[in-house]
């Protein structure tokens, strides 16, 4: 038996924000020798359905020149029965093949007035049906994604095969995006008596986080007198809501940070001064900026749903949780008033759940296992 390290292609064809952060975070803190197959992250639907192609160029490349491998990982974002299609005459058939579902494509929001494309969900499944395991990020995540599921193959008239959603799930499970607890850690978080708490927004500008409502709310704390200090970082695009616009003229004065910190540095930075970080999200399967926001000491306010409450320790959600806006309101003036940083046990227990160093031997376990079948 073989006693190097289980060599594994790591299929990325959306190869920025998360996915990148993700793929680079396990390549870091794993014992197996990861090769990453990438594309650049841009033209998502593109990568959808023609990613396969280039996938599998790449991937011969990496046959002729070192063999093939002994696990393969693929995102959510690659064509899985296509690309391994393209491979049916040069991948052995034996190689174990993992997909890690990020994010899927009938439960994430659509914009209102948009008509949901079927055909993207449907990429998701026949990816999951040609994996031998699927990896959630989340238990919400999987749960939400087999709620939804009949309904998608219901859309179609016949030949539906319902029956293999339950052999997929039993073959699915939750293992979580690791996060770099050690470099966002704050070493010392004194802070003057007198200092103005920090609001963080470190989420992406998408209307999904309702940054409507967010900003909402600091409108009347402003109005009410509430002192605060505002940072609004995250990933920004072209086509961002008009919130934001809005927000940075109506609370210039608040406004300490504004846009994408210029490097990982900055924005680690940026975290370790915050008081307080919001969420009011419509949609979440993970949460890795709210988990970076409390490693750096950042107290948590996050709704009672989603993938929030199983983030959060049960004998913190009451602090931490809210149920509605009214709730949230309250919770944030008392934060605001009687600022304190995130509690050392729940600061704990990110580390022990969700540091890389933990996450990605959850992954080597599992991609080790399958290899030795």
């Amino acid at each position: 038996m073989s006693t190097s390290p289980p060599h594994i292609w790591l299929l990325s064809p959306y190869h920025s924000g998360s996915h990148r952060v993700w793929a680079l975070g396990y390549q870091t803190h794993s014992r197996c020798r990861l090769t990453l197959i990438t594309m650049a992250g841009r033209f998502w639907k593109w990568r959808m359905q023609g990613g396969a192609i280039e996938l599998a160029a790449q991937a011969r490349q990496r046959l002729t020149e070192s063999g093939p491998p002994d696990a393969i990982l693929a995102t959510d974002m690659v064509n899985l029965p296509a690309w391994l299609g393209l491979l049916r005459r040069d991948l052995p058939g034996h190689v174990p093949v993992f997909l890690y579902m990020h994010e899927n494509q009938i439960t994430y929001p659509w914009r209102e007035g948009e008509k949901r494309d079927l055909t993207y969900g449907m990429i998701n499944w026949l990816s999951q049906l040609a994996a031998d395991r699927i990896l959630f990020n989340s238990r919400f995540h999987l749960q939400s994604w087999f709620e939804e599921l009949p309904r998608l193959l219901k859309h179609y008239p016949d030949y539906n095969r319902l029956e293999l959603v339950e052999q997929v799930r039993s073959r699915s499970l939750a293992v979580p995006v690791g996060i770099d607890c050690a470099y966002f850690t704050a070493a010392d978080r004194d802070r003057a008596p007198d200092r103005t708490p920090l609001i963080l927004w470190n989420q992406r500008w998408e209307y999904d986080k309702r940054p409507d409502r967010f900003f909402a709310l600091l409108q009347r704390l402003h109005a009410e007198g509430v002192p605060f200090r505002l940072a609004v970082a995250g990933q920004n695009f072209r086509n961002s809501p008009a919130e934001f616009d809005e927000a940075r003229v109506q609370l210039a004065d608040r406004i300490v940070h504004w846009g994408y910190a210029p490097s990982r540095q900055a924005y680690a930075d940026l975290l370790r001064q915050a008081d307080l970080v919001i969420s009011v999200a419509d949609h979440e399967f993970f949460g890795i900026s709210i988990l970076e926001a409390i490693c750096a000491g950042a107290f948590p306010l996050l709704p009672d749903r989603l993938s929030y409450p199983e983030l959060i320790p049960a004998e913190l959600h009451p602090a931490c949780l809210y149920a509605g806006e009214e709730e949230l309101y309250h919770k944030a003036v008392l934060r605001l008033t009687e600022p304190r940083p995130a509690p050392p046990s729940l600061r704990r227990h990110i580390a022990e759940r969700y540091a890389w160093p933990v996450v990605a031997a959850q992954y080597d376990d599992l991609l080790s296992a399958a290899r030795l079948r």
